[in-house]
């Protein structure tokens, strides 16, 4: 008996500061998102020098007065640089998860309240899209419309839509069986209304927890595409742009302007991805209620 009271309280020791780390973890990705989403909206403001202010007498200077993070391949500012570039690298991917959602949400409700044809055209049309990868997707849109930011974001979007399709689909069909829905249908409301007022703020959570993994993976993406040479254009400042300009730095000795850019894009995946992932974790616990 006396083991047992001993061992006890030390497991539930643990598993409360278990749950405490967890909750000191969320809130840091709260913060660091926050803080990324203030820079990419008010970031070109709070440039101290043109992020575009070429000087090639002044390349590979390190950091000093006035630079607090050095001069790039060109002799730009690499501070004025990633706080403008934040807009680009930030609001391409929000573009990016806004449009899958919304067009991913439609065909997921569709196929799973419909079923029957629905659900097998929808199913045939998300395979077919599933069988281009985002790059080329990107590549391909580059090629009609010209490399660009929203080029990108389209080309994205549509690689991106099927995957969210298919998972809210299958949280849908979830919450299609559930006997609340049939009570309703019973009661003569009719299916619009029982999708808005009741099937879909049900499954929110879980949509909102998807779209913020996505959001992680869509700034690597983005920075990717950027980096290859499809997606943003120089001399615009954007992270993967600013990798891809200055690379040849790593192997010269001056690695700062490319590996700030890489820091920036791991920081904010790594957050979005641990706050998704806790909120994945929140909406299947209250989902299992």
């Amino acid at each position: 008996m006396s083991a047992v009271a001993t061992t006890a309280p030390a497991a539930g020791t643990t598993a409360t500061r278990r749950r405490a780390r967890l909750g000191a973890t969320v809130w840091v990705c709260v913060v660091v998102v926050g803080l990324a989403a203030l820079i990419g909206i008010i970031g070109p403001v709070l440039t101290p020098h043109d992020p575009n202010q070429a000087d090639l007498a002044q390349a590979w200077i390190g950091p000093g007065e006035g630079h607090l993070l050095g001069l790039d391949v060109q002799g730009r500012d690499v501070l004025s640089r990633v706080l403008a570039g934040a807009r680009s690298s930030l609001l391409g991917p929000l573009l990016i998860v806004v449009l899958c959602m919304l067009v991913g949400s439609v065909l997921g409700l569709a196929s799973a309240w419909r079923g029957g044809a629905v659900d097998t055209t929808v199913s045939a049309g998300l395979d077919v899209l599933f069988a281009f990868p985002g790059v080329l997707l990107a590549a391909l849109t580059a090629a009609v419309f010209g490399a660009g930011l929203w080029a990108a974001v389209l080309a994205m979007a549509v690689a991106y839509t099927p995957f969210v399709a298919r998972l809210l689909r299958s949280a849908m069909l979830k919450e299609r069986s559930q006997p609340y829905i049939a009570a309703l249908e019973v009661q003569g409301l009719g299916a619009t209304a029982i999708c808005v007022r009741h099937l879909l703020p049900n499954v929110f959570p879980f949509m909102v927890a998807q779209a913020s993994i996505l959001f992680g993976y869509a700034v690597l993406d983005l920075a990717v595409i950027s980096y290859l040479g499809i997606g943003v254009q120089p001399p615009n400042p954007d992270w993967g742009v600013m990798i891809s300009e200055n690379q040849s730095g790593i192997l010269l000795g001056y690695p700062m302007p490319a590996l700030v850019a890489g820091v920036c894009i791991v920081v904010v995946v790594v957050a979005m991805n641990l706050l998704g992932e806790r909120l994945l974790e929140r909406a299947g616990k209250e989902g299992g209620r």
